[in-house]
């Protein structure tokens, strides 16, 4: 998979309409409602009161708690891969994109981690082609990080590194960041995924026998690899 798949969107979103405004401000609500109680016990009364929201408004926006839960994986998953081809365009230096990921995703998952929680915790709860689509969207997802690794080996001419292992392994690291982080105590995130950035590929560096320290790089690449993201 060539890297320069990973940002191949170049329309500009429209902005959006009083009826996306409004479906973001439901989905919003409902992601708090079902992190609290659970999106078994959470009841679409629950949602209509906390979005502020008629029972009969709200099956304006979506069929059933089922599709409430998709539209909110599928606005989750859709937003991740659609910033991270955004920031990606014209990047070069696959350390450089590696940190790039990392940030984004954290920027996604501390900034709404009630979201973060229900995609945690209800990521087998969908059924049928509810969970085939975002079973597609996540296999997307992965494939994105995997073909950014699997440059930075090339680069790096690195042995022994097992990709899949590595790339799952920085997932595990980055998916639970929303049950312990804490900006008092651990500052800044974006200075957290610098530091679990560096972790992660001083690992991978280690794995591959080719332990040196991991330089942060500056925009625009190197010289070495003059292969673009975007």
């Amino acid at each position: 998979m060539a890297l320069s798949t990973l940002a191949h969107s170049k329309s500009v979103p429209s902005p959006p309409n009083k009826y996306d405004r409004r479906l973001g401000e439901i989905l919003h609500h409902a992601s708090a409602v079902f992190c609290d109680k659970g999106f078994a016990a959470a009841s679409i009364r629950d949602i209509s009161r906390a979005s502020g929201t008629s029972l009969a408004g709200l099956y304006y926006y979506f069929k059933s708690k089922d599709h409430l839960l998709f539209l909110i994986q599928q606005e989750a998953f859709t937003t991740l891969i659609r910033t991270l081809e955004e920031k990606l365009s014209g990047v070069s230096d696959p350390e450089q994109a590696i940190r790039m990921f990392v940030e984004n995703h954290l920027e996604h998952f501390v900034g709404d981690p009630k979201r973060a929680k229900v995609l945690s915790h209800e990521s087998d709860t969908l059924k049928g082609p509810y969970q085939s689509e975002i079973a597609a969207l996540k296999k997307k997802y992965y494939r994105q990080c995997l073909t950014i690794l699997e440059q930075f080996q090339a680069a790096r001419q690195l042995r022994g590194v097992n990709t899949r292992l590595a790339v799952l392994s920085l997932f595990g690291m980055m998916n639970w960041i929303y049950t312990w982080y804490n900006p008092r105590v651990d500052g800044d995130w974006k200075e957290v995924a610098s530091q679990m950035s560096s972790t992660f590929l001083r690992g991978v560096l280690g794995a591959g026998g080719n332990a040196k320290p991991v330089a942060q790089r500056k925009q625009g690449g190197t010289q070495g690899n003059k292969r673009s993201f975007a």
